[in-house]
């Protein structure tokens, strides 16, 4: 930093042509840096260099930067590619992948749900009476009395006076971030928030100021310097979805308070086990009055496919009206609206289910820690495992695949270059027997690669 300013310094602006010049010289400086980072990048993390200078469309191909893309291929040649994979069973503690049975702690299956026959049954049932899907959008002629049902119901459990579903929990985040913050206005976004809400930024008109991750000090210290009369909305997840962690929401709130401004948190990975009830982070902090929109997916706790926003029934009106990812979006189809339907009715009446979960986290963290694993500040059904290097991730995920594990290897650009992890999370319907075995393989493994 100081180098640059000694060398912006030097720059003398004594014309028009002068601070053309001047402006040129600044960019060449700007670049020249960029290239060092990407040079730098590329050591780092052993990379090609096709990976990290991408040939673009130099030759007028626009395919020209995939047909450079290679480290998926380097990945898949070395033997540890662990993506894509093919899963031949249902989602359950327990699935089938080239004909091998493997203990699946990978999914978020949360409440052990998806392989439920009253869950199974419900869906069945409704494509029985209304069949495979609506063939529209809610807009026009795709909204069916299932999903006005599920909504009020979402909107009670929630606590919340209206909710609106959408069809995925990535637009979900992507239609309201996108449409409610306009020109004006500014979101507060962390800087670990899941991809939707990234991507909902980027597609907003408003302007984006993230803060340091779940660093409240920086929070204020950005939101305190703008115009108090803009429009302001912060924007969460509940539980970080790599790193198991929690948002300080009790911070946010009061932040939100003082500065005039809105929140949003995204519950996708806190509703159904968080809370006293399961309604999500907002319920587990006792501050479901103080949030403004929650967000939820169907796709964790629910066994199905879709999302929801749940706030007040003006801003509800306001987003089926304007949110451009629900207007022109095919409506969730009947089968998965009647398994969420039948989640929420098991959520709300077996509450043993979220007692066995928390049960079975707390003797996994404590059991792998004291393996000697550094599993980072997680209070979450996720529990990351730090390797650190990207090869060796990879490599750790095959070898519990090997011994009957299937896990997730997470490499960057999904975390931070240097923070490789293997993220793993817990199933209400896990037994005890299970996460023995799992723990077995994991001293076995992590001793084989010197991570513990």
């Amino acid at each position: 930093m100081a180098k640059k300013k000694k060398m912006l310094r030097g720059l003398r602006v004594t014309s028009k042509r002068g601070m053309k010049n001047f402006s040129r010289k600044v960019s060449k400086i700007y670049r020249e840096q960029r290239f060092r980072v990407r040079l730098k990048a590329r050591d780092t993390l052993k990379l090609s260099e096709e990976h990290i200078f991408p040939t673009g469309t130099k030759k007028g191909d626009l395919f020209e930067k995939a047909y450079n893309f290679t480290t998926a291929k380097e990945v898949i040649a070395a033997g540890v590619y662990p993506y894509f994979r093919a899963i031949e069973s249902g989602q359950d503690t327990e699935v089938v992948y080239h004909g091998k049975t493997l203990i699946m702690i990978g999914s978020n299956n949360y409440l052990g749900l998806t392989s439920d026959p009253r869950v199974k049954e419900a869906s069945i049932e409704a494509i029985r009476k209304y069949g495979t899907g609506c063939s529209g959008s809610r807009f026009l002629n795709g909204t069916l009395d299932l999903h006005v049902k599920l909504e009020k119901e979402i909107a009670a459990f929630i606590g919340k006076q209206d909710a609106l579903l959408y069809s995925t929990g990535f637009t979900t985040n992507l239609g309201v971030v996108s449409t409610l913050p306009q020109k004006d206005d500014i979101i507060y976004c962390d800087r670990i928030n899941h991809a939707s809400i990234i991507d909902g930024t980027r597609l907003s008109i408003a302007r984006t100021l993230k803060y340091k991750h779940n660093d409240m000090e920086d929070l204020e210290r950005l939101i305190a310097k703008d115009n108090p009369s803009k429009g302001k909305l912060i924007v969460t997840d509940g539980v970080f979805s790599m790193e198991g962690e929690l948002c300080k929401l009790p911070e946010i709130v009061r932040i939100a308070k003082k500065y005039g401004a809105k929140v949003m948190v995204d519950d996708a990975h806190s509703v159904g086990i968080f809370g006293k009830t399961g309604a999500g982070m907002s319920e587990h902090f006792g501050l479901t009055d103080k949030v403004d929109l929650m967000m939820g997916t169907f796709s964790k706790s629910f066994a199905s496919m879709g999302g929801y926003i749940a706030g007040e029934t003006d801003v509800i009106t306001y987003l089926k009206h304007t949110s451009r990812a629900q207007i022109f979006q095919a409506s969730m189809p009947p089968a998965n609206v009647a398994a969420v339907l039948k989640a929420l009715e098991i959520i709300k009446t077996e509450p043993e289910r979220r007692a066995h979960l928390w049960k079975i986290v707390a003797f996994m963290l404590k059991s792998i820690r004291e393996l000697g694993f550094v599993t980072g500040h997680t209070e979450s059904a996720i529990i990351p495992i730090f390797v650190g290097d990207d090869y060796k991730c990879f490599k750790m995920g095959k070898r519990l695949e090997e011994e009957g594990i299937f896990v997730n290897p997470v490499v960057s650009p999904a975390v931070a270059p240097g923070q490789a992890l293997i993220r793993t999370s817990f199933t209400a319907t896990h037994t005890m027997k299970e996460m023995d075995f799992v723990l077995d393989k994991f001293k076995k493994v992590g001793k084989e690669l010197g991570i513990i």
